[in-house]
């Protein structure tokens, strides 16, 4: 009898888990957990940070072919897509709006002085800073 009191004692056991058991197990689960959404939102950042760049480089592109065409640079950003030279103006990934972009405007031209001065740059129109420390307004 006292062995037979001794197994079913040692099965009770096995058959569920003690505490300190789920504990660790529920700790290693949120720590996962914690780990995943961190490298996620990385993920994401990043994922934003490079359409920012692909976007302001096909604006600036377009405006300096645009320049090169008709010798003058574009009045407003929608000239670029009425005249072909894009199809649209691409959201801001950070702003989510296409109205947002900041546009800078071109110098005066001391050859033609009263030649319409037009936007000869565009910018983030966002007020947060990149993963490298950079506004993203400030980005090239």
């Amino acid at each position: 009898m006292g062995r037979r009191d001794h197994v079913a004692n040692v099965r009770g056991r096995l058959d569920g888990f003690t505490l300190i058991e789920l504990l660790i197990v529920m700790v290693l689960l949120v720590l996962l957990a914690g780990v995943s959404l961190t490298v996620y939102g990385t993920s994401v950042q990043r994922g934003k940070e490079a359409a920012l760049k692909e976007d302001l480089f096909q604006m600036r592109k377009a405006i300096d072919e645009y320049y090169a065409d008709k010798g003058k640079y574009p009045s407003d950003l929608q000239t670029l897509v009425t005249d072909k030279y894009l199809r649209s103006i691409a959201p801001d990934p950070f702003t989510g709006s296409a109205e947002t972009w900041q546009t800078v405007a071109s110098d005066a031209d001391p050859s033609n002085p009263s030649a319409e001065p037009g936007i000869s740059d565009v910018k983030s129109g966002s007020d947060q800073t990149g993963s490298d420390g950079k506004p993203y307004s400030e980005w090239e």
